[in-house]
C-alpha cells in the first residue's frame, strides 16, 4: 500500500516491459494509419502541407486553441507555429483573434473553409477506415476498438465520435 495525504491506494503492480511483438504489431498498425492519412492528405495536395492540416485538425478537435498548444502539439518553436498559422490565416482556413480572457493570448479558430477542408479529409478517412475495418473479424473488433482507444488516449488524443459529426453525412 502506498499512502498518500493518510490515505491508503494500491500501488499499480510493476508494468511488464513491452515486447518486441508487440511494438512489431503497433508499427505495422501505425503504417497502416500512416497509408490511410497519406492518402486523405493526397485529397488537399496543394492546398495544405501535413503540418497545416495537424494544426487545422487541432483547431477542429481541440477549439479554441493558442499559439502556444500549437507549438506544443507541433513540437517546434513558438516562432514556426507562428508562421505555420500566419499561412493557414492568410490562405483563410483559420481566424486568430485576441482572447477575450487574456488579451496577451491569440486565439485560433477554424473559418468556414478550413471547417470544409478538414470535414473532406475525415470524410476520407472516415471511409478508408470503415473499409479496413470491415476486413477485421467482427469478433475482434470490439477488442482492436478499446486497444486503439487505449493508444490515442496515450497519446492525448480525443477518442469521440462526435468529432466529425457531419463527416458521415
Amino acid at each position: 500500500m502506498v499512502h498518500t495525504r493518510g490515505v491508503p491506494r494500491r500501488q499499480d503492480p510493476p508494468e511488464r516491459p513491452v515486447t518486441d511483438d508487440e511494438l512489431a504489431a503497433v508499427m505495422a498498425a501505425a503504417r497502416a494509419m500512416v497509408g490511410v492519412a497519406a492518402a486523405a492528405l493526397s485529397q488537399v495536395t496543394g492546398k495544405v502541407t501535413p503540418q497545416q492540416l495537424r494544426v487545422l485538425v487541432l483547431a477542429s478537435t481541440r477549439s479554441p486553441v493558442n499559439l502556444a498548444a500549437v507549438a506544443a502539439d507541433l513540437d517546434v518553436h513558438p516562432s514556426n507555429a507562428t508562421r505555420t498559422v500566419d499561412r493557414l490565416v492568410d490562405a483563410g482556413l483559420l481566424n486568430r483573434r485576441p482572447s477575450r480572457v487574456d488579451r496577451r493570448q491569440v486565439v485560433l479558430t477554424l473559418s468556414p473553409r478550413g471547417r470544409t477542408l478538414v470535414r473532406s479529409v475525415m470524410r476520407h478517412r472516415e471511409r478508408a477506415l470503415l473499409d479496413l475495418l470491415r476486413k477485421v473479424p467482427e469478433g475482434q473488433r470490439l477488442a482492436l476498438v478499446r486497444s486503439l482507444g487505449s493508444l490515442a488516449e496515450a497519446a492525448g488524443e480525443p477518442v469521440s465520435h462526435e468529432l466529425w459529426p457531419e463527416a458521415g453525412s
